[in-house]
């Protein structure tokens, strides 16, 4: 999971260790995919891009937001660096993409005072309020595709998506979805280290901080 940069699926782990079951593969992943959240990580800061995307299958004849209905709605946000390089990455599954839902976002990952970019969806209206320096772009009236305008956020989507169908065989049920965005996050965060062992010593560190969940608890994947 920290070495190979498509991570690992249950049914390769199984091979690779000759496990007898899936099963105890599966849990042996999701519990480490647990410990992969540090506890009170530090917050997006700077420019920022801001978007949403959603994992399952499109809708033939819809565009834009009007696919998002029955599939998974994944809000990313990513640090701007210079020359269209992405700096840290934060993903979250979400119910909708109301203000109230996508401004919770924002405050949850981003510093107060960072300067958010977004395309012109109402449901960033709210941002300046809460305390960002926001840059709405109209997408229509730029006359650049999506992906020119805000061309990391669309990376990290585009990213995220073939991770999911190379590695996951796009077989990721949505109740299980927000941990295999936190693998995604963190091995993207890490993706410049020089030293892989030092990101299997850290998951490993951080797994020892992290409460026992039986299996039984791991099924349900998170609650709310």
């Amino acid at each position: 999971m920290t070495s190979q940069k498509p991570g690992a699926s249950a049914l390769g782990l199984q091979r690779v260790l000759g496990l007898g079951s899936y099963r105890s593969a599966w849990a042996m992943l999701h519990k480490l995919r647990r410990a992969m959240v540090r506890p009170g990580r530090e917050q997006l800061a700077g420019e920022l891009e801001v978007d949403e995307t959603t994992v399952g299958a499109s809708e033939r004849g819809k565009l834009g937001r009007g696919t998002f209905a029955g599939k998974a709605i994944v809000a990313i946000a990513v640090e701007a660096l210079p020359r269209g390089t992405c700096g840290r990455v934060r993903l979250a599954r979400i119910p909708s993409c109301s203000e109230r839902v996508l401004t919770n976002f924002v405050l949850d990952v981003a510093a107060p005072g960072s300067v958010v970019y977004t395309d012109r969806w109402q449901g960033y209206s709210g941002l300046g309020a809460a305390g960002f320096h926001h840059h709405p772009t109209s997408i229509a009236a730029s006359g650049d595709p999506a992906h020119v305008a805000m061309p990391r956020v669309h990376r990290v989507s585009a990213l995220l998506k073939r991770w999911l169908l190379g590695t996951h065989q796009g077989a990721v049920r949505p109740e299980h979805l927000d941990y295999y965005l936190d693998e995604f996050t963190f091995r993207f965060n890490r993706r410049r280290s020089r030293h892989r062992g030092l990101v299997f010593y850290r998951l490993l560190e951080q797994a020892m901080q992290v409460d026992h969940i039986p299996i039984s608890h791991l099924v349900g994947g998170k609650k709310g």
